[in-house]
């Protein structure tokens, strides 16, 4: 289904029924993508005295509770709420849902025993374009990515001045398809989340960071429509289903 969209004065054509889905899904197995030391998800029938909610065991209907951590155990959106003393909900942040995205493929560069993604990559990788959204895919990219149990691993992060290319280039919606932006170890500084947010500053309250995603190698490098969905948690976080749709041109 083709339709029109139109975003600054000008239409674009996407099509509604080639949706990309770049989430990874919570599931109820140990084989759940993990990390920040946490155990797995759990979905399981709810229980209550001789009741078991689900239908082969006799009940009407099938009727999980379901435990999880949007940090730790699947593709999540968060907002500034993440690192400040005061509450603020990823669920206000957003007042709307589509924003003009640049998908980039970055390859980590070793700098002082890390991986680490530098402002000059970004740099090239962005050239002059001016995007809502930037989603970086970093390589290599392989499916295990969608199970992988990332802590006490060190996986490759964001610099304090790769952040700062992105907020000077205007970019309001940062994925990754990292467990986070910052260090798994930094002792609490988090300079890629608060440089981001402008933490000290005039802080950008409606700016989001969504982690653990997924883009598959078949999507290719460029612009898209980017669809933020959300689940209506009043939270700092929440999961999150990104969906990319191809511009026409």
């Amino acid at each position: 289904m083709k339709t029109i969209i139109k975003y600054n004065t000008k239409n674009y054509t996407i099509d509604l029924s080639q949706p990309l889905d770049i989430s990874i899904p919570i599931t109820g197995r140990s084989t759940n993508v993990n990390a920040w030391y946490l155990d797995p998800p759990t979905i399981e029938p709810h229980t209550e005295g001789e009741f078991i909610g689900k239908v082969t065991e006799g009940a009407s209907t099938n009727f999980n509770d379901i435990s999880f951590n949007p940090h730790a155990h699947g593709t999540h959106t968060e907002c500034i709420g993440h690192i400040t003393e005061e509450f603020y909900s990823v669920n206000k942040s957003l007042s709307k849902f589509f924003f003009m995205t640049e998908v980039i493929t970055i390859a980590p560069e070793r700098i002082k025993g890390d991986f680490v993604i530098s402002k000059k990559q970004l740099q090239y990788a962005l050239g002059n374009k001016n995007r809502e959204a930037v989603v970086i895919r970093t390589i290599p990219n392989l499916r295990d990515k969608m199970t992988r149990q990332y802590a006490n691993t060190n996986p490759p992060y964001l610099l304090e001045s790769a952040a700062q290319l992105l907020v000077d280039k205007g970019v309001e919606h940062l994925l990754i398809d990292l467990p986070s932006v910052d260090k798994e170890k930094d002792d609490g500084a988090l300079l890629a989340h608060k440089t981001f947010w402008n933490y000290d500053g005039k802080r950008r309250m409606q700016a989001t960071i969504t982690e653990f995603v997924f883009v598959a190698n078949s999507i290719k490098d460029g612009k898209y429509f980017l669809n933020l969905q959300l689940a209506s948690f009043e939270n700092d976080a929440s999961p999150s289903r990104p969906v990319l749709y191809l511009i026409e041109e």
